[in-house]
């Protein structure tokens, strides 16, 4: 068979790249990178936490989100702060696939210095796919895949006129080709863990050991390894959030750097860059906690009842849409009465204000003392 893939060469999986060219942009970003983490790290416990707990929110939609998944944002928000043990209002119950993700990516990051192992994989594919099912196909789950459909392959198009973009090792080779990506995993310390987590990430789609999940899982392995690069556990940016914004060169990038050659500088250099670029958005985080945190602190000693307070830390976290006294009362299971007594308490203290349009379109606003002229 004729040489196509990166895998099938026969220096494989020794990989090359270009130091000289990478070294700036890996200087600048462990720069950014220890910058954002002191800034993080001199906010209070509870603004600290709120950023760690909005950075694993989007870290588990938009890696689910890149393979074409759509999770519940309150089902994942539910679920990371239940088992961070966080007190958060609006706490909802989790579907299974939901918590299957939320496993695997806190496994891999707040137990970061825990060795990767065959086993720990499987565990995490095993969280993924807990009916045994991607979809309406029962798959192996917690374990390798075989070749019994065929050769696994990347495909896109209609049946019948589909485009092969990627094919990977045979399933006969991945008994010895995941011990030698384990052992250099946790035992090469010769690079830099940024590269190392790029490195992995690539190393770790190609191989594609298992039959569905290898994208979130690779994510998964990458975040852990840039866990390390920080020794922390908190989250304070997410790489697959901006993953999904350039998801088409994403895409472009693993395609390119797996037919060509083992050097690898390439998708070193975008991977840089995409991190480079994960920081811009997590400024934007410490903002908006730091927001809530002003809001909260220019209302404190003032007295809300439970359903006023949840719902202004919804309307603090992103509402979705216009608030009614309808929205309201479906939202906190209450009376339209009691909705309308609750909102009209803030819209007397300030805190609410009614946006233009009347009757039973009436919709009402956050008034936030950042915005007072």
């Amino acid at each position: 068979m004729s040489i196509r893939y990166n895998h099938q060469l026969p220096g494989w999986p020794n990989f090359l790249w270009d130091d000289k060219l990478l070294s700036g942009r890996l200087a600048a970003v462990r720069h950014r990178q220890g910058r954002l983490i002191g800034r993080m790290e001199a906010l209070g416990f509870e603004l600290r936490g709120e950023a760690v707990l909005q950075t694993l929110v989007q870290d588990v939609i938009k890696s689910s989100e890149i393979e074409g998944e759509n999770l519940d944002a309150q089902q994942v928000r539910s679920s990371i702060a239940r088992r961070l043990g966080m007190d958060i209002a609006g706490l909802v119950p989790a579907d299974r696939d939901v918590e299957g993700v939320v496993e695997m990516m806190l496994d891999a990051t707040q137990h970061y210095a825990k060795p990767l192992t065959k086993e720990r994989l499987f565990g995490w594919h095993a969280a993924l796919f807990p009916t045994g099912h991607s979809g309406m196909n029962r798959i192996i789950v917690g374990g390798w895949r075989d070749d019994r459909h065929g050769p696994m392959r990347v495909v896109s198009g209609p049946v019948g006129r589909e485009r092969i973009h990627y094919e990977a090792p045979q399933a006969g080779r991945l008994e010895s080709e995941m011990p030698i990506f384990l052992d250099w995993f946790e035992n090469d310390t010769r690079v830099d863990f940024v590269l190392k987590s790029a490195i992995a990430h690539l190393w770790f789609v190609t191989i594609h050991p298992f039959e569905d999940g290898n994208g979130r899982i690779a994510r998964a392995i990458a975040d852990l390894m840039l866990a390390r690069s920080e020794d922390s556990a908190q989250r304070f940016y997410s790489m697959s959030a901006q993953t999904r914004v350039e998801r088409n060169d994403y895409y472009r990038i693993l395609e390119t750097t797996q037919k060509g050659g083992l050097d690898i500088t390439a998708w070193l250099s975008w991977y840089l860059g995409c991190l480079d670029r994960a920081f811009d958005h997590a400024e934007d985080t410490l903002s908006s906690v730091l927001r809530k945190g002003r809001f909260w602190e220019h209302h404190s000693g003032m007295p809300f009842n439970d359903r006023q307070r949840d719902m202004l830390m919804r309307l603090l976290g992103g509402f979705f849409g216009k608030l009614t006294s309808g929205k309201w009362a479906k939202i906190q299971k209450c009376s339209q009465d009691t909705a309308l007594r609750d909102i009209n308490d803030l819209v007397a203290r300030g805190i609410l204000q009614k946006e233009p349009g009347g009757g039973r379109s009436t919709s009402y606003a956050l008034v936030h003392p950042d915005d007072a002229s």
